[in-house]
């Protein structure tokens, strides 16, 4: 059976979840982000903002210098948080194949589900309508045969749209063929750059290139992907299994470049708070930490490592952050660090899932020590202000990033 998948993009969705809950703003050009007196980014904006050509990732400053009229707020992660399991719940309703990409945009393979509706075009028109009566917030649906064709129908009517990709394979040609090659998965900046560097400009050029010319130019696997994400094809499966959440992290971008490494540290003790207790709301354990440092001149590095064994406590959080940051530190030592991160990731549901052994790995907790700190931890997030208790330093400011 043929496949049917839906993309669903919820519009300006930080923005608007603002103007749901405060009525005040509607139809005002909102700017979710730093404040434009900080050093920050737009996180998103209001389709009224985009209008004066503010975008996501644009520095703040530059976003009021050309809306200087436009109402800045600062993002509330809880309260989107919040939206997003309103509007995910709605697109269970349609599919029990849903992949979460991010927390306003999904994929759902409806190909066992357009029976129930008639056609494709009432099923992608009643889960706008749901959104919109439920949630009270608007989406724009594209249905296709593929992931890759899904995501480009969802942005053709943009914002509140619908739109339905031909299903016939010169349909699909004919409408990718005028299109810019960046529109297609695998085509990022610089591969568009060499690609019209050799003239090759939208996908109908691709349709019409040598194989064996692009990979001259592209190599034998990106010249193939192209190839065939140019004439609309796409085998890649709607991962609806793969919706857990991935990572925990807390970023936190300093108002002024830091220097101190004794500040620095202080910070990520503070964010690693932070992270245990937004990962402690869920029974799971993680097997690696990861820190992230970005200097003055935005330059990044992040490190890993693995835990000796699953963990969830702050103290073996705590460890391994140190660990990482003074093995990076003189290596920064002589850079303002502009931003500090720490984070949590490769998750388990149980603590034994490395066998409780002579053979565990070096430096691996012990049940009765594991459980103490476990007990320890949890202890301390119930408490009113959990991060003084770790780090009395005052705080530094700042924008947090919540992911």
């Amino acid at each position: 059976m043929a496949r049917v998948i839906l993309h669903v993009d919820m519009d300006a969705f930080f923005a608007s979840v603002e103007q749901r809950e405060h009525p005040e703003l509607r139809g005002k050009p909102v700017i979710v982000g730093s404040a434009p007196d900080e050093r920050g980014v737009v996180a998103t904006c209001s389709y009224e903002a985009r209008r004066y050509g503010v975008h996501s990732a644009m520095p703040s400053r530059t976003a009021y210098s050309r809306c200087p009229q436009g109402v800045f707020v600062r993002p509330d992660m809880k309260l989107y948080r919040r939206a997003s399991e309103e509007v995910f719940a709605v697109f269970e309703e349609f599919s029990p194949f849903v992949e979460q990409v991010s927390v306003d945009e999904a994929f759902l393979d409806i190909s066992g589900c357009v029976q129930h509706f008639g056609s494709p075009e009432n099923l992608g028109h009643a889960l706008r309508g749901k959104v919109r009566e439920r949630c009270r917030l608007s989406c724009s649906v594209g249905i296709a045969p593929n992931r890759l064709l899904a995501k480009i129908a969802s942005d053709v009517n943009k914002p509140d749209g619908f739109f339905m990709m031909p299903f016939e394979r010169e349909g699909i040609r004919e409408f990718l063929a005028p299109r810019k090659v960046g529109i297609l998965w695998g085509v990022g900046g610089k591969t568009q750059e060499i690609l019209m560097r050799y003239g090759y400009r939208t996908c109908r050029d691709i349709q019409n290139a040598s194989p064996t010319a692009l990979a001259t130019i592209l190599g034998e696997t990106a010249a193939a992907t192209v190839f065939a994400h140019a004439s609309g094809i796409d085998a890649s499966p709607v991962q609806w299994q793969d919706r857990a959440e991935k990572s925990v992290s807390r970023e936190w971008t300093f108002l002024q470049d830091c220097t101190s490494r004794d500040a620095v540290r202080a910070k990520l003790l503070e964010l690693v708070c932070e992270v245990g207790r937004r990962f402690r709301r869920e029974k799971r354990w993680a097997r690696t930490g990861f820190i992230k440092l970005r200097n003055a001149s935005f330059d990044t590095i992040t490190r890993q490592a693995p835990f000796p064994s699953p963990v969830c406590d702050d103290i073996s959080f705590r460890h391994l952050m140190l660990e990482l940051f003074d093995r990076e530190w003189p290596r920064s030592a002589s850079r303002s660090i502009r931003l500090a991160g720490w984070g949590v990731t490769n998750f388990t549901s149980s603590p034994e899932s490395f066998a409780e052994s002579f053979f565990e790995a070096p430096g691996a907790l012990s049940p009765e020590i594991r459980r103490k700190r476990e007990l320890l931890s949890s202890a301390i997030d119930a408490l009113p202000s959990a991060g003084s208790i770790v780090n009395a330093a005052p705080p530094l400011p700042g924008i947090l990033h919540l992911q």
